[in-house]
């Protein structure tokens, strides 16, 4: 039996598919209460349903990252439903227009930026106080290889600066933090079998895309995109104690994608 977060709280948003919502499963079977968060209320109700059919303890709240006010409620009444609060994990993020910089409105700017970036600023603010009076905690961020180890993808400007800037929030909370045994790591996946291609819009990218031709065996380690429960095993290690002497890090996992890629 797991019991790595055995007595453990952990709120996590878009954690309604993909990658979020494998790490809520992960952390409940490892023993931990958890908030599933997400955008769309119907999705985050049965990842928490399944959840409670495998005897697992977890509560669904709908709420859009990029609005202060239902963020803090959520984890308000997380710290107080469930007990505190011990792991964050800041997953929500769309890939928002994908169009060139000159054809990109601002609206369209504002969109992606304010859930991938100001989500994970409102997200982890409203959090520390609940991880400080608990004692310490767990903040993992969602991030990219995008804007972080290559900028090559046509029309994700606008995509790759908010994980950039994700990357840099998280090195500057982890040391903030650092003196309340708060720990902030970020993650940096590459390709990924989830849903948020759903989401994706483009517009004219063809006009800024270069030709390139990768390999058969695409990324090199596996020849295949991850699947989110590979990504939920690295949050996993993260929120536990196995990572206790680890913040400030920026873990990439893309099956060397960015290492071909350049």
């Amino acid at each position: 039996m797991d019991n790595r977060l055995q007595t453990k709280v952990a709120f996590v948003t878009g954690g309604g598919s993909g990658i979020g919502a494998a790490a809520c499963r992960a952390f409940a079977r490892a023993g931990a209460a958890v908030a599933v968060v997400d955008v769309r209320g119907e999705a985050a109700r049965a990842v928490a349903e399944a959840i409670g059919a495998e005897g697992g303890t977890a509560i669904p709240f709908e709420a859009d990252v990029a609005d202060e006010g239902a963020v803090a409620a959520a984890i308000a009444q997380t710290a107080t439903r469930l007990g505190g609060l011990h792991v964050i994990f800041a997953n929500a993020g769309i890939n928002g227009m994908q169009t060139p910089i000159a054809e990109m409105t601002l609206d369209e700017w504002h969109a992606t930026i304010e859930t991938n970036l100001t989500g994970t600023f409102l997200t982890v603010k409203h959090a520390i106080p609940h991880l400080r009076a608990g004692g310490g905690g767990s903040i993992i961020i969602t991030s990219s290889i995008n804007g972080t180890r290559y900028f090559s993808l046509p029309g994700y400007a606008c995509y790759s600066s908010s994980k950039a800037g994700q990357v840099a929030f998280a090195k500057m909370a982890a040391i903030e933090l650092a003196r309340w045994d708060i720990r902030v790591n970020v993650i940096l996946p590459g390709g990924v079998e989830t849903n948020i291609q759903e989401r994706t819009y483009r517009r004219n990218t063809e006009e800024v895309t270069y030709d390139i031709t990768m390999p058969e065996r695409f990324p090199p380690l596996r020849g295949h995109a991850a699947d989110a429960a590979d990504v939920a095993d690295l949050v996993l290690f993260l929120a536990s104690d196995a990572s206790k002497h680890i913040t400030g890090a920026e873990i990439v996992i893309d099956g060397a994608q960015s290492l071909l890629r350049g």
